[in-house]
């Protein structure tokens, strides 16, 4: 079966890049990051307005009425672009129609509710906020939340891996840009064969989870299975590209930093790489459910 997205799920994309471009999502991120959330809060207001809370809420109930792959290509745009804000919380796990911005707690998948300061805490009574190593969020404790349905934390997982997808992309391209131009010896870094490989073994891993991800939107692979691989290949992503851009990676005035944080932080986020392991183990052995 060959899979290509719908001029209007491209459109759609194409529609979020802009905005966030527009509104220059990393100067966001770094004001979010050091206390001011007053960009981001504009900026998650636009994209609300275009729909992104509301997209997999159904037409009858006054959502867009989007299927989840249209969720995946969406989180992946978030994911590229660096957003901020509880975006798995309000568009995936519990969908807003009037855009509103929510966090949650769902144990064990995500112990904490991310951003508690700004976002409005769906259930339960929040404790000790904790700093996270992805600077644009934190984490606080939260007692006495509500479940949520098996279905709505599928989607918070889907959401997740996607946004790893894209933040992997994110990293990979700004690294092969960068070897381009960084010259060493008086040759390019990126002649070497030794960083055309670790960039190569990269862009084979993203072509290979981003089909998982759809197919897990299509619900023809486990979500699951999505999730563990999209979270090796953009931490491959990460790791490769802060070693081809040696010690500047690690500074904070460098913008690479926050992809690779926010990917640290999204690979044990909805569900550790041991948990999901663990349910595809389970269905793949008939014992369970992924």
């Amino acid at each position: 079966m060959k899979f290509e997205l719908t001029d209007e799920q491209t459109g759609f994309a194409e529609a979020i890049t802009d905005l966030m471009r527009a509104s220059d999502s990393v100067a966001v991120a770094q004001a979010w990051a050091s206390g001011d959330t007053s960009s981001g809060v504009a900026l998650w207001k636009r994209l609300a307005d275009l729909g992104l809370t509301a997209l997999v809420v159904p037409e009858e109930d006054g959502g867009l009425g989007g299927t989840l792959v249209d969720l995946a290509v969406a989180f992946e745009v978030l994911g590229h672009e660096l957003a901020v804000g509880p975006w798995i919380e309000s568009a995936a796990l519990a969908p807003q129609l009037d855009g509103a911005m929510v966090t949650a707690a769902a144990a064990p998948l995500a112990p904490y509710a991310a951003d508690a300061g700004v976002a409005r805490l769906l259930s339960g009574t929040a404790g000790t906020t904790h700093a996270s190593i992805d600077s644009t969020r934190t984490l606080t404790e939260v007692s006495g939340a509500s479940p949520f349905d098996p279905a709505s934390l599928d989607r918070a997982v889907l959401a997740c891996a996607a946004e790893l997808v894209g933040a992997g992309e994110r990293v990979l391209a700004d690294s092969v840009g960068y070897v381009k131009q960084r010259k060493q010896f008086g040759r390019e870094i990126g002649s070497y064969q030794a960083i055309k490989h670790q960039l190569a073994d990269v862009r084979i891993a993203l072509d290979f989870a981003r089909p998982l991800v759809f197919g897990a939107a299509l619900g023809e692979v486990p979500v699951s299975a999505a999730k563990v691989y999209a979270a090796d290949a953009a931490y491959a992503a990460a790791r490769t590209g802060l070693q081809v851009h040696g010690a500047i990676g690690y500074t904070a005035e460098f913008d690479l930093s926050l992809w690779l944080n926010r990917i640290r932080a999204l690979v044990t986020a909805w569900g550790t790489p041991a948990y999901h392991r663990g349910r595809v183990l389970d269905h793949l052995t008939g014992t369970g459910a992924v």
